[in-house]
């Protein structure tokens, strides 16, 4: 609940496709867009967005010269953020700077659409995920990758890094699997054949570091524990069109949210025998970013 103090900020001619909260600044939020709903030809603009008495506020803005899918904040200096875009490349940005980016990591030979630092203390990795079916492991120190995962059979649409094992991601993917991988050898450690469907998101649960969700082109959501991948945990109904993206709550350990090609946003208790909470519909497009306010216990 506590959703009711909505605000809105228009940027016209783009399409939003993540949002990140700050994990420095109360407030304040990072959105990856691009113009022409991503198609090809379109270019992209990394928007740093913050909240104060007046409403939401342009705080920052870089435009790119391809539409940007992703977005995540460095875990070590609050104002550098790395996004990934249309032609495969990775653009590491400095909003102390005017211009940008500082570096761009162009490796992947397809979209990039997934990019994600990593929390886990002692270690500054960042993973991608692309539509070329690979992964990639990044230090943003080095200037190219330090390992390439392979082993999807379809695009990956999500890569995100565990909060509790470090070195470890999920990736999600077109081929109907949720995958984990160890960035400490090269092969996938489990292949979990997910949703009879496209997977274009996944996250992992911030009170249990067996547990991961997943949400796919099938409308539903599904909880998996690695211990035991044989059925899910949970399986969450009630989306219409396919599900872009999912997030366990920092605060509590069985709810989670998730935004939709249906135009809502959906919080869920998967503990509850009712697990749907609660429907927003503040939007009147896809659905496609989406994330929890570590600060705000109530902001999404």
């Amino acid at each position: 609940g506590g959703t009711s103090a909505a605000g809105a900020l228009r940027l016209p001619g783009l399409h939003g496709y993540a949002v990140e909260f700050s994990p420095y600044c109360p407030g304040r939020v990072a959105c990856a867009a691009a113009q022409y709903y991503g198609m090809a030809g379109g270019c992209g603009t990394l928007a740093v967005l913050e909240q104060n008495e007046a409403g939401i506020v342009l705080l920052r803005s870089f435009d790119w010269n391809d539409g940007l899918f992703d977005v995540t904040w460095s875990e070590n200096n609050e104002n550098v953020l790395i996004t990934c875009s249309g032609d495969g490349s990775l653009q590491i940005w400095d909003m102390a700077k005017t211009k940008g980016p500082l570096q761009v990591y162009k490796e992947h030979t397809l979209e990039a659409y997934s990019v994600d630092w990593s929390q886990t203390r002692g270690e500054q990795l960042v993973v991608s995920g692309s539509w070329d079916q690979t992964a990639k492991l990044w230090d943003p120190a080095v200037g190219k990758s330090l390992c390439t995962f392979k082993g999807h059979e379809g695009v990956i649409y999500s890569t995100i890094w565990s909060p509790h094992i470090p070195g470890c991601f999920a990736s999600a993917s077109g081929d109907q699997t949720l995958r984990i991988w160890d960035v400490k050898t090269p092969g996938v450690k489990l292949v979990i054949p997910a949703h009879q469907a496209e997977v274009l998101s996944c996250d992992w649960c911030k009170y249990d570091e067996n547990l991961l969700v997943t949400g796919a082109v099938d409308c539903s959501l599904k909880g998996w524990d690695l211990r035991n991948i044989r059925q899910p945990v949970f399986v969450l109904f009630g989306h219409t069109y396919a599900i872009r993206r999912v997030k366990f709550s920092p605060f509590h350990a069985t709810i989670l949210a998730s935004c939709s090609y249906d135009f809502t946003v959906r919080f869920w208790d998967f503990s509850n025998p009712n697990p749907l909470l609660e429907t927003v519909e503040h939007h009147t497009e896809f659905t496609c970013g989406l994330d929890l306010s570590l600060h705000n216990r109530g902001q999404v």
